[in-house]
């Protein structure tokens, strides 16, 4: 398979983990964190009856983000790199700000949880991006790990904590 192809099919199967994220319950459970990169797109196409065809924003994001997959790049952009320091460090600033709304709205199971679930991702893609930055990267090694970053973004990074509206 070539690597437009087999990129077009990781890419649309980031569908699955941003569904997960957001539409399989009415409010956020452990399993449906409302993550923002959903939520957000969803708030703004609330208006029309298809508000839930943001659940493709992070097809999209992950297609325009690294084009290189579509020519079999085994190169890790530095942009990745950026993104996944300024994502880990929003995430904290995101867990600080929102804990106590988090408590008071969604309950200590679900904040410790999805709390716990984001440090262990984060720290998974940070093992994967330091071996990939220290030993490089292969092409496959390269579509997973931006394949992972954005399956994070899509289903668990800034989940909702706080009330609904």
């Amino acid at each position: 398979m070539n690597s437009a192809t087999l990129t077009r099919i990781i890419g649309l199967s980031l569908f699955f983990p941003a569904a997960m994220g957001c539409l399989f319950a009415g409010v956020p459970t452990i399993l449906c964190p409302f993550p923002a990169l959903i939520v957000i797109p969803a708030f703004f196409l609330s208006r029309w009856p298809k508000s839930m065809a943001a659940v493709i924003v992070p097809v999209l994001f992950f297609f325009a983000w690294n084009p290189g997959l579509f020519r079999g790049d085994a190169k890790i952009p530095k942009r990745s790199y950026v993104l996944l320091a300024l994502a880990t460090v929003l995430s904290i600033v995101w867990f600080v700000s929102g804990w106590n709304y988090g408590l008071k709205y969604q309950g200590a199971q679900f904040t410790h949880v999805v709390c716990i679930v984001n440090i262990a991702w984060i720290a998974l893609l940070w093992l994967i991006f330091t071996r990939a930055w220290k030993v490089g990267s292969s092409f496959r090694t390269n579509l997973f790990l931006h394949w992972m970053l954005f399956a994070w973004l899509a289903w668990y990074a800034f989940p909702y904590l706080g009330e609904l509206p």
